[in-house]
């Protein structure tokens, strides 16, 4: 045979393995451009949705309890603005159908709040002709809530503010950790550093264990509407989860859209930051029973009294400006 023949041969043999390599790494090609697509929908979604939560209606929804992370979210509008951008940017806007078929692959929503949180997942339910359906649906806000050995339960905040049951006094109490710490038999309330451990790990857990829930809750829906995907809460670290938890915001879990011969698993957290305020701290002075203002940040030798919003409310409240160049500092 001539050397021709045997390029010839060559070409035959190896040319459909030559077609269908190209083949295979325009299909990774596309598969890596949907999934870009995806994350990029998804975390625009998430960040607009956070910006909502950061915005509050009225004056009197901001922040409370003299806590720089205290105010009201607006759940709904953060559902609707996440929803439109997710939808805008997947291609779907105005299209009911592909719109609702996205929806299966949302197993989970999470708003975060400042004393609790909501989901808006599948969930049992009676609709209007008291039928048993599976839908979305919000939950009524969850508590992070801790109860320890001796029966007192502490309900969390996303800081240091808490609302605590003595069961040896039979009694609430509330206020800041720090303020608390000694006040009380709870051993929890007169250690910072183990306070901030359990309150961190407790807000976490309860979130995970009501997700894990949730998403089986899920996977019922799902295979009644052709979805063979069986959802499961991410693998996600636990620095990962105590960054997420340090404001209200929201967490959006996406699983299972096919793509190319595997499948589309993402989560993306949008945070609804709010402008700082410090809080404003009503005290006497020792000796005295002077009644001076002044700011959180700041060292004085008086004993906290109240907390206040601003310095108006306070001089209100019979108390005067501490001035820090005074002979007290």
């Amino acid at each position: 045979m001539k050397i021709t023949d045997f390029a010839v041969i060559f070409i035959l043999l190896f040319l459909p393995f030559g077609v269908v390599s190209d083949l295979r790494v325009q299909n990774q090609r596309e598969v890596q451009q949907l999934e870009m697509k995806y994350t990029s929908a998804l975390r625009t979604a998430v960040q607009d949705a956070g910006v909502v939560l950061s915005q509050n209606e009225r004056q009197e929804r901001e922040t409370g309890y003299g806590s720089d992370k205290f105010f009201r979210v607006d759940k709904e509008e953060a559902l609707a603005t996440f929803l439109h951008t997710f939808f805008l940017n997947m291609g779907t806007d105005g299209d009911t159908a592909a719109q609702r078929a996205l929806l299966n692959y949302i197993p989970a929503i999470v708003i975060l709040d400042y004393d609790g949180y909501y989901t808006f997942a599948s969930s049992s339910y009676k609709d209007a002709y008291g039928q048993a359906v599976i839908g979305p649906k919000w939950s009524e806000k969850k508590p992070y809530a801790y109860v320890d050995s001796a029966g007192n339960s502490v309900g969390f905040t996303l800081d240091n503010y808490l609302h605590a049951y003595d069961a040896q006094n039979h009694r609430w109490v509330e206020g800041f950790q720090k303020e608390l710490e000694g006040q009380t038999p709870i051993s929890l309330l007169n250690n910072s550093l183990t306070f901030e451990q359990i309150r961190r790990s407790t807000i976490v857990r309860t979130i995970q264990e009501d997700l894990a829930r949730l998403i089986n809750v899920h996977n019922e829906k799902a295979a009644r509407n052709g979805i063979s995907y069986t959802f499961t809460l991410p693998l996600i670290s636990q620095e990962e989860w105590y960054n997420t938890i340090d404001d209200v915001g929201m967490i959006a879990f996406i699983q299972g859209i096919p793509v190319g011969d595997r499948y589309y698993n993402n989560y993306g957290f949008g945070g609804g930051r709010v402008v700082r305020k410090q809080s404003i701290i009503g005290g006497i002075e020792p000796g005295t029973g002077m009644k001076y203002f002044y700011r959180d940040s700041y060292p004085t030798p008086f004993q906290a009294t109240e907390r206040f919003t601003d310095e108006k409310s306070a001089a209100a409240a019979g108390y005067f400006e501490y001035q820090y160049h005074n002979s007290l500092k």
